[in-house]
C-alpha cells in the first residue's frame, strides 16, 4: 500500500452522489431553462458572426422580409456551421458523460479513450488513397476504428476502473500510435490529404447540409437510446455487486452503452473532425451543478444536461474565436483547438482534486530481477555492441547505400565529390538520434524513479509540448533563425511548461499521480497552441511542422547536434551522482527523508534535468515518443532497478532504437522518408501495449 501525506480527496463528481436519492423538480425544471436559454442566446451570437458583412441587424430584417444575399449567407454558411456545432455538442456530451458513468471515472471521454484518435485514422486512411465516401459509410469507418481504439484503452485500463492515472496513460499512448500513423499518412499523401490537418482539430466549416441530414438521425437515435438505459446506468453507479444483485446484466448494459457512445462521437468526427475535450468539459461541469439541483446525478437528467452543456461548449469556443480573431479565423483555425485549451484546462483543475494510488503507482523497479554485476557487464557490452552497429548500419543506409570501405576512405578523405556530399549530410544525422536517443532515455529513467511510475516519460509531463511550442514558434515568426536560437528557445519553452506543471502539481508536496496528470493537461494544451500556431500564421507550410511534430533529422547539421552533446555531457554525470538518491525516491517518501534525502529539492533538481534534456533533444530532431517510457523499462527489465546500473543501458538502448528507427525510416520507402519519431511510436506502442496488459491483473485485483 502506497503511503501518502495527505487522505485522498474525493473524486471531483463521479460515483453515487449524495444527492443521488433525491429530486427536486423545480431545480431540475429551473437548470434546463437556464441552460436553454443559454443555448439560444450564444446560437443567436453565433449568427451574427461570419466572413461576411452580414450582421445581427440584417438579420432582424429577415422578420420583414430582409433582402436575398442575407438569405443566401445565413443558409450557405451560418446555418450548415450552427447545426453542425449542436449536433457535434450534443453528440460528445451525451457520448462523454456515458462513458464517464460506465467507467465510473471523471476524466474518460472520447479524447482520453483514444475515440477519437481512431475514428479520425480511419477516416484520413480511406482519403489519402483518393477515395472518397459519403458521409454515412465515412461514419461507418469512423465508428470501427473509434470501437477498436475505445476497446484497447478500456481492456488495458481494467474498464478504467484501475485507477485514473492508468486510464490516461493508456488512453494517451494508444492515441499517440494513431495519431503517429495519421500523420505518416498525412506527410505521405499530401496532396490527397490537403485540409485534413486542420480539420483533423475539429473544423466547423460547412459547405451544405448533406452529411448532417445523414449524421442526424443517427445522432438522434443513438440519444434517444441512451436516455432509454438512464435507469440501467443508475443502477450500475451503485457497483457491479449491487447492480447484479438487482438484476441488471452488467457486461450487457456497459457493451450496449459503449457502442452508442462510440458511435456518436464516431459521427461528431465524420461531420466535423475531433473536437477535444467537449466530451470531458460538458459532463464535468453538469456534475458540479450537484449541491444545487439535486438530482441532477440521475442520468435521464445528466445526460440531456451534458448535451446541452456541450452545444454551449462547442459554440461558445466559436462565438469567442471569431470575436477575438476576426471571421475568417473561424475558417482557419479549427474550433477544437479552443475547446481542447478549455478542456486542458478543466483537465487540469480536475486532477489537483485527484490523488490516485492505483497499482501504477509503484516503484518503476519492483518487478525487476536481481542481477549479478557479471551479467550486467555482459548486458553492457552487447548494448554497446548493439548500438555501435545501430551507428555503422545508419551510415551505411539511406536513399544512397554505401560500402564499408566507403566509409573508411571518407574518414581518411579518400572519396570522391558523390560519397563525400552523402556521407557529409548523413553523419550529423547519425549523430542527432544517436544523442537524442541517449537523452530521452536518460530523462525518462529520471522521470520514472521521481514520479515511482514506470508508465510516465517526459512527453506525458508536458515537457516536450512546451520544448516543441518554443521551437515551432520560432520557426513561424522567424524563420531565419539560427540553431542556437532554436535550442534556447526549445530549452525555455521545455522549462516554462515543467515550472508550471510541477507548480500546478505542489499541494503541500507533491503527489506523483496528480504530476502525471497535470502533466498530460499541459502535454493537450501545448499540443493545441502547436496547432493553432500552424494553421493561424502559416497555414501553407504544414510539411515543415507535421515533420518537427514527427521527429526527424532530415537536414540536421553538427551545429544541430552540439547542444544534445553538450547536455548529456553536463548533465549525465549529474544524474549519475544522484543514483542513490535516484533508488531511494523510487521507493516511498518516507525513506528518503529517514536517511537524509532533502526529498523536495531532490525531485526538482532531478527533473529539471530532464526537462533539459529533453527541450534539447527536441530542439535537435524534434518530438519523439515513448523512447523515454520503453528504454528505461527495458533497461530495468535486463539488470534490475539499481540506478546505477539502469542508467547506462537505458542510455545505450534509447540511442540504438532512435538511431535504428531513424535508419529505417529513410530507407524502406526511399527516397521518401518516414520520420523518425512517427517509427519510435510504432515500435514502442506494441510495448506499452503489452507493459500494460501484463499489469492488467493486478489491476484488477486492486479494485
Amino acid at each position: 500500500m502506497t503511503t501518502l501525506t495527505a487522505p485522498p480527496r474525493p473524486e471531483p463528481a463521479l460515483g453515487s452522489a449524495p444527492d443521488a436519492g433525491r429530486l427536486s423538480a423545480p431545480r431540475v425544471v429551473g437548470a434546463f431553462v437556464a441552460a436553454i436559454a443559454l443555448l439560444l442566446v450564444v446560437a443567436a451570437v453565433h449568427l451574427t458572426q461570419g466572413t461576411s458583412a452580414v450582421g445581427a441587424s440584417d438579420l432582424l430584417r429577415l422578420l420583414t422580409g430582409g433582402d436575398d444575399e442575407t438569405v443566401r449567407v445565413l443558409i450557405a454558411s451560418r446555418l450548415p456551421r450552427l447545426l453542425a456545432g449542436l449536433a457535434i455538442g450534443v453528440a460528445l456530451g451525451f457520448a462523454g458523460a456515458a462513458l464517464q458513468s460506465i467507467a465510473r471515472n471523471p476524466l474518460a471521454s472520447p479524447d482520453t479513450l483514444a475515440v477519437n484518435a481512431g475514428a479520425h485514422l480511419a477516416i484520413v486512411s480511406v482519403a489519402a488513397f483518393g477515395i472518397a465516401l459519403p458521409a454515412l459509410p465515412a461514419g461507418g469507418l469512423a465508428f470501427g476504428g473509434g470501437l477498436a481504439a475505445a476497446g484497447l484503452v478500456m481492456a488495458m485500463s481494467a474498464g478504467g476502473q484501475a485507477g485514473t492515472t492508468r486510464l490516461i496513460l493508456a488512453g494517451s499512448a494508444t492515441a499517440l500510435a494513431l495519431s503517429s500513423v495519421t500523420m505518416l499518412l498525412l506527410l505521405l499523401f499530401e496532396q490527397a490529404t490537403i485540409g485534413l490537418f486542420a480539420w483533423g482539430n475539429g473544423s466547423l466549416v460547412q459547405s451544405d447540409l448533406n452529411a448532417l441530414r445523414q449524421l442526424a438521425p443517427v445522432i438522434g437515435l443513438a440519444v434517444v437510446a441512451l436516455i432509454l438505459l438512464g435507469h440501467r446506468l443508475d443502477i450500475l453507479a451503485l457497483g457491479d455487486d449491487t447492480a447484479t444483485v438487482l438484476g441488471l446484466d452488467v457486461r450487457r448494459t456497459r457493451l450496449m452503452v459503449t457502442v452508442l457512445a462510440v458511435l456518436l462521437s464516431a459521427a461528431a468526427v465524420t461531420l466535423t473532425g475531433p473536437v477535444g475535450f467537449v466530451g470531458l468539459c460538458a459532463p464535468v461541469i453538469v456534475r458540479l451543478l450537484g449541491p444545487l439541483v439535486p438530482g441532477v446525478h440521475r442520468h435521464r437528467i445528466l445526460l440531456p444536461l451534458s448535451g446541452i452543456a456541450g452545444v454551449i461548449i462547442v459554440l461558445g469556443a466559436d462565438v469567442l474565436l471569431r470575436a477575438v480573431m476576426g471571421g475568417q479565423a473561424g475558417v482557419d483555425i479549427p474550433t477544437g483547438v479552443v475547446t481542447t485549451l478549455l478542456g486542458a484546462a478543466i483537465l487540469i483543475w480536475l486532477a489537483r482534486r485527484h490523488r490516485d494510488a492505483g497499482p501504477t503507482r509503484r516503484p518503476p523497479g519492483g518487478h525487476a530481477a536481481v542481477r549479478t554485476a557479471a551479467f550486467h557487464r555482459t548486458v553492457v557490452t552487447v548494448a554497446a555492441t548493439v548500438t555501435a552497429a545501430a551507428v555503422l548500419v545508419g551510415m551505411l543506409l539511406g536513399d544512397t547505400w554505401v560500402l564499408l570501405g566507403d566509409i573508411v576512405n571518407w574518414v581518411n578523405g579518400a572519396t570522391g565529390p558523390a560519397y563525400t556530399f552523402v556521407l557529409d549530410q548523413r553523419w550529423p544525422r547519425v549523430a542527432a538520434a544517436l544523442l537524442a536517443g541517449a537523452a530521452l532515455a536518460v530523462a525518462g529513467t529520471t522521470v520514472q524513479a521521481v514520479c515511482r511510475n514506470p508508465l510516465a516519460e517526459p512527453g506525458i509531463l508536458g515537457i516536450t509540448a512546451g520544448a516543441g511550442l518554443g521551437a515551432v514558434s520560432l520557426l513561424t515568426f522567424v524563420p531565419l533563425a539560427g540553431v542556437w536560437a532554436v535550442s534556447g528557445v526549445a530549452g525555455l519553452g521545455a522549462m516554462l511548461a515543467f515550472a508550471l506543471v510541477y507548480g500546478a502539481a505542489w499541494r503541500g508536496g507533491l503527489s506523483s499521480d496528480r504530476l502525471v496528470l497535470i502533466g498530460f493537461g499541459a502535454w493537450q494544451g501545448g499540443m493545441a497552441m502547436i496547432t493553432f500556431m500552424i494553421v493561424a500564421f502559416d497555414p501553407w507550410n504544414t510539411g515543415k511542422a507535421l515533420t518537427w511534430l514527427s521527429g526527424s533529422t532530415y537536414g540536421r547539421t553538427a551545429t544541430q547536434v552540439l547542444p544534445v552533446a553538450i547536455a548529456l555531457l553536463v548533465l549525465t554525470p549529474a544524474v549519475v551522482a544522484a543514483r542513490r538518491e535516484l533508488d531511494l525516491l523510487a521507493l516511498d517518501d518516507d525513506t528518503p527523508r529517514v536517511l537524509g534525502v532533502r526529498l523536495e529539492r531532490t525531485r526538482l533538481v532531478a527533473l529539471g534535468a530532464a526537462a533539459l534534456l529533453t527541450s534539447t533533444a527536441v530542439s535537435a530532431v524534434g518530438v519523439i515518443g515513448f523512447v523515454g517510457l520503453v528504454a528505461p523499462h527495458a533497461a530495468r527489465a535486463l539488470v534490475g532497478g539499481r540506478h546505477a546500473r539502469v542508467l547506462p543501458v537505458a542510455a545505450l538502448l534509447g540511442a540504438a532504437l532512435v538511431s535504428l528507427a531513424d535508419t529505417l525510416g529513410r530507407t524502406v520507402i526511399a527516397p521518401a522518408q518516414i520520420p523518425a519519431g512517427l517509427v519510435t511510436a510504432m515500435i514502442g506502442t506494441p510495448y506499452f501495449v503489452w507493459l500494460l496488459w501484463r499489469s492488467r491483473a493486478t489491476a484488477t485485483q486492486a479494485r
